[in-house]
């Protein structure tokens, strides 16, 4: 830490974090639950050799894909938030997540987390020490729309733009985090498949949950 200022020696002093396919393991249930959506809501089902197809995809050419129309997107993300309450007991942390959030919370590193979910569906998952270490909780975002909510951390945290980071697992949180020019973090586990996530060029990819720690805190020791 830096003892004059109470702030951590790294680069980065906030660290935001996409929810589904970042800290939470979701993808599995979202694969069935897409397609429970698509009988309700009308649009093309996903068929089981698609599915690393679509990984490939940014959101709007999954949306295109599945013949989505934009104007069903707020009911269809509505419907599973409500889903995923449902079943919520199936969802849980990717392994190490709970000790990366520890270990960046006691080196000084403020943390936040931007979701399309719902924020009871987050703050379950997380269970109530994680939920807490969230300084910066915003949810409920729309498809396209976390931009903002990037926007409301930065405007509360008093942070540069520089110091924060943003670390997801689709080309759309790559994409939302260079609006707002703070680095953009990808994770390999997620959505999106890694080969699609390194031609975005994000700041740092991570490979496993393991890399978070050491990469977001490198030359803390040196400063």
């Amino acid at each position: 830490m830096n003892a004059r200022r109470g702030l951590p020696s790294t680069r980065f002093r906030v660290a935001i974090f996409d929810f589904d396919g970042t800290l939470g393991d979701s993808f599995p249930w979202f694969s069935v639950a897409i397609n429970e959506a698509a009988a309700r809501h009308g649009f093309r089902r996903v068929e089981a050799g698609e599915r690393d197809l679509l990984r490939r995809l940014g959101a709007g050419e999954i949306l295109r894909a599945l013949d989505v129309p934009t104007w069903k997107l707020p009911m269809i993300a509505e419907d599973l938030r409500r889903c995923m309450a449902r079943d919520i007991d199936a969802i849980a942390l990717f392994e190490g997540v709970g000790d990366m959030l520890r270990r960046l919370q006691r080196a000084g590193i403020a943390l936040g987390v931007v979701s399309s979910n719902a924020e009871r569906n987050v703050v379950r998952v997380l269970g109530d020490a994680h939920a807490r270490s969230i300084r910066h909780l915003h949810c409920g975002a729309s498809i396209f729309g976390k931009a903002s909510r990037l926007r409301r951390v930065l405007r509360d945290s008093g942070e540069a733009p520089e110091r924060v980071i943003y670390i997801g697992d689709e080309l759309r949180d790559i994409e939302a985090a260079r609006r707002l020019g703070i680095a953009a973090g990808a994770v390999a586990w997620g959505y999106n498949s890694l080969e699609v996530l390194e031609r975005a060029a994000p700041d740092l990819i991570f490979r496993r949950v393991a890399d978070i720690v050491p990469a977001l805190l490198a030359g803390a020791e040196r400063r």
